[in-house]
């Protein structure tokens, strides 16, 4: 049984990622990471250096949380191109601490064969607190149709999706897609109906300018 894959068709705004929940945090797997990482800052790992820095244990590294986020996100992308990923960080986490990661949907563009999906990532720990967020770009196949075309050296199929945002102010527009791997090919009208457009405000629209008080003083 083939692993499933992930295609633009059946992505839509405001689609929710599987949340995915990390078991508590160990010293031990801090100390693995630094093996691993190559980081061995001793706040990490040393307790005693961590309290004598002014910190009640040591910290699990901000990298080692981004790489939840990044699980989620591959986890859902089966098949996709990470086109680009950053995060802020919000708060330290410690040990024993349990980070449930998130995620959804939040841009969609289809142009010239080639299709972007754009989500937001948040880590929160058990309590509920966010301790990192983030925005991350995937390019996808249109559809299974379309992966076949493409890894066979045919054209792929085109579907013009105009942007779409849940956004006031879409994601950066100059993320590098990856071409197609050979030419392009028009797809019938009755294709493009599985393409929606969104019903929400268009991300490049304008806010009226606010209306003038009149001074009481006048």
């Amino acid at each position: 049984m083939s692993a499933r894959k992930l295609y633009f068709e059946s992505v839509q705004l405001g689609d929710e990622l599987p949340a995915l929940a990390k078991s508590p945090i160990e010293r031990v797997q801090l100390v693995r990471y630094a093996g691993a990482s190559g980081d061995f800052n001793p706040v990490h790992v040393d307790e005693t250096y961590a309290r004598a820095s002014g910190m009640p244990s040591v910290v699990a590294p901000g990298m080692l949380i981004m790489g939840y986020l990044g699980q989620l996100l591959t986890d859902w992308a089966r098949g996709g191109q990470l086109r680009s990923y950053s995060v802020k960080f919000i708060k330290l986490c410690w040990p024993n601490d349990v980070v449930v990661c998130k995620g959804r949907v939040i841009e969609r563009l289809g142009q010239a064969g080639r299709y972007l999906v754009g989500v937001e990532l948040r880590a929160e720990n058990q309590k509920g607190e966010l301790v990192m967020k983030g925005q991350a770009h995937v390019q996808l196949f249109y559809s299974q149709e379309d992966e076949s075309r493409q890894r066979a050296g045919q054209a792929p199929l085109v579907v013009e999706v105009p942007r779409q945002s849940l956004l006031e102010v879409s994601l950066p527009a100059d993320v590098p897609l990856a071409p197609p791997l050979e030419g392009s090919r028009k797809v019938p009208a009755a294709r493009k109906q599985s393409a929606r457009r969104a019903t929400l405000k268009p991300s490049g629209a304008r806010r009226s300018p606010p209306k003038r008080r009149a001074n009481p003083r006048a």
